[in-house]
């Protein structure tokens, strides 16, 4: 490490075993392997020049944002180096008429969203962790939100990248323009590749116009297939929400455990919409709702909004979570659902759920006694029934936390070989020497 400390600044790689503990891990119970040290980069150029001396003593770097991933793909390996970018904050340019910005990895996902709205503009992916997570971090797992239900997902706001390949070639890919299809859509391999092809030191984002109005209802139901079926109904009549969460009642429980919501016994599921029209219609379409109410103020609105972002830290409190993504079309939604509380009742496993219910994003979070070095097995078994009912219904293992490690031992399941082998071609052709996060993701 002496050559490496020595290439960069002062102060930019820590190597006490007690300080690089603290990068190892993300968001999931996976014990991490033990790093040779941490890289603490300010710039494109501590990038390349760690990927320069990583590739001459064949050393694994594992990219790393604010650590807030959920299925293990910034956890350390041993023998590794962490290449954080979390310092890498800097808004290189916001364009108000070209509605785009340039900015760095480190920068929060919230911070771009309120720096856009300046402008009367607006970055739409929004994840639950928006407050924490990193820009460069949604790029790496394609994040979604609570918003890419009319808005995409973190791919479809990205226009261009700047990345530093595995020997320290830097690769600028896409464009600034709203259009363009000039060779192979190099930006769209990156977004999603989970650090395991390059690491992005920059992205030029597409920026959208804020809307002037936003509509905020709530309603409440006795059953969560009867929520999950008014989520179809929103769907197939064309509403077009721009937001549209579910949660169960266990979700709900562990909040009103915490916040005091005033939850009523009978309520198991609830139903958050907005919409940039009238509210009427979605409200009318809740008819197996036990009560509908709409936001009358934007601090209103803000507050239910609030509550469905304070269901991941809410099941954390009930114990150690494995937290799972599963997609399926959105009309098999009301299905995938019922598979869900039946795995959890055949297993007898608490199963809290939430779900980007517009877009068939559901997130079943199995949550198991705290200081188990994993899972027991029985919940694994319910896991292992909720991905493949996924994918019987013609879904996908992961809608935007990634494969990281946790879904490796399904991920055959929907690859394939075929698929499998040309996405190992794909990882020799960017990453011959293999250290760019190796055993992540595929």
């Amino acid at each position: 490490m002496d050559d490496l400390i020595a290439a960069l600044p002062e102060g930019r790689v820590l190597t006490d075993p007690d300080v690089t503990e603290s990068y190892a891990r993300d968001r999931t119970f996976l014990p991490p392997g033990r790093p040779l040290g941490v890289v603490l980069a300010q710039s494109r150029d501590d990038v390349v020049a760690t990927m320069r001396w990583a590739a001459d003593h064949r050393v694994p770097v594992v990219p790393r944002g604010a650590g807030t991933g959920l299925a293990g793909g910034a956890t350390a390996i041993d023998g590794c180096v962490i290449l954080s970018l979390s310092r890498m904050t800097a808004i290189r340019e916001l364009s108000p008429r070209d509605e785009i910005a340039v900015v760095e990895p480190g920068v929060i996902t919230a911070d771009m969203d309120r720096a856009a709205r300046e402008h009367g503009l607006m970055y739409a992916p929004d994840p639950s962790s928006f407050e924490i997570s990193t820009i460069g971090g949604n790029l790496a797992t394609n994040a979604g939100g609570l918003r890419c239900v009319k808005y995409g997902v973190t791919r479809d706001s990205t226009l261009g990248l700047e990345v530093v390949l595995a020997g320290g070639r830097v690769l600028r890919t896409g464009r600034r323009t709203m259009k363009g299809v000039t060779g192979y859509d190099l930006t769209g391999l990156f977004v999603g590749s989970e650090g395991t092809l390059g690491v992005i030191t920059a992205a030029t984002l597409r920026l959208r116009r804020a809307p002037r109005s936003i509509a905020t209802i709530a309603a409440e139901f006795t059953s969560l297939r009867d929520a999950a079926e008014a989520v179809a109904a929103i769907i197939a009549a064309g509403c077009q929400p721009s937001l549209l969460e579910l949660m169960d009642r266990t979700t709900l429980k562990s909040i009103d455990e915490w916040k005091n919501i005033g939850l009523e016994p009978s309520t198991r599921a609830m139903l958050i919409a907005q919409s940039e029209g009238s509210p009427d219609e979605m409200a009318a379409l809740c008819g197996a709702a036990s009560f509908v109410a709409t936001a009358s103020t934007p601090e209103e609105a803000d507050e239910l909004v609030g509550l469905r972002r304070l269901a991941y830290p809410a099941k954390e409190r009930l114990g150690q979570c494995l937290t799972e993504d599963v997609c399926v079309p959105r009309s098999r939604l009301p299905e995938m659902i019922t598979s869900i509380e039946e795995a959890a009742a055949r297993h007898d496993v608490m199963i809290s759920t939430v779900a980007h219910a517009g877009d068939g994003n559901v997130h079943p979070v199995f949550i198991f006694e705290r200081g188990l070095a994993e899972p027991p097995p029985a919940v694994w078994a319910a896991a292992d029934e909720v991905f493949r009912a996924a994918l019987d219904l013609g879904g996908t293992l992961t809608g935007e936390h990634g494969v990281g490690v946790l879904k490796q031992r399904w991920l055959g399941l929907e690859t394939g070989p075929l698929v499998t082998e040309l996405n190992h071609g794909i990882k020799q052709v960017f990453d011959p020497l293999n250290i760019l996060n190796p055993g992540k993701a595929i």
